[in-house]
């Protein structure tokens, strides 16, 4: 079968996406952590606490399947700890003493290397790398949904082209 012909510049995007997804997933191996876990703790710190489970769904993009996994490890290993939410279903998620130092080796840190690398740019570039991002999902998502394979909204990818730094 003759592959497929694109474009060097979706075949450049696509490997630079892949290189970028590559980076974090060496990050929480060399960090001893699963990648989930990585990413909890990562918004926990980034976002505050408490933070709800749907909450970090919602942020992560993850099945609440694959959330609710890490953190009952997280809670097994004395990381977290699920205090009762605003009703009976919501559940709020907050890093022990344990945690926090788990955070601060771990997503802490990447945390510093990702300052660090975007303060590497200009301004200017900063900018309009987070532009340019923005804009190809809001089109990537228009397309995938007339396609029916995606369900992110146009409201939603309106939102984050709209949101600044």
């Amino acid at each position: 079968m003759k592959p497929l012909e694109i474009t060097p510049w979706l075949r450049e995007m696509n490997r630079l996406l892949l290189e970028n997804d590559s980076l974090y997933r060496d990050a929480a191996r060399r960090l001893g952590v699963p990648e989930c876990t990585l990413w909890i703790l990562y918004t926990i710190r980034a976002d505050g606490q408490p933070i709800t489970q749907a909450q970090l769904c919602q942020i992560l993009r993850e099945p609440k399947t694959t959330v609710n996994s890490a953190l009952k490890h997280m809670a097994a290993q004395g990381y977290i700890v699920l205090t009762a939410g605003e009703d009976r279903r919501t559940r709020s998620v907050v890093l022990t003493e344990k945690g926090m130092e788990l955070a601060k080796s771990t997503a802490d840190q990447l945390l510093h290397a990702e300052e660090a690398a975007i303060f590497g740019l200009s301004l200017e570039q900063r900018e309009g790398l987070l532009r340019e991002m923005r804009r190809f999902n809001k089109e990537l998502a228009k397309q995938l949904n007339q396609l029916g394979v995606n369900k992110t909204t146009t409201k939603e990818a309106i939102r984050h082209e709209n949101s600044t730094f």
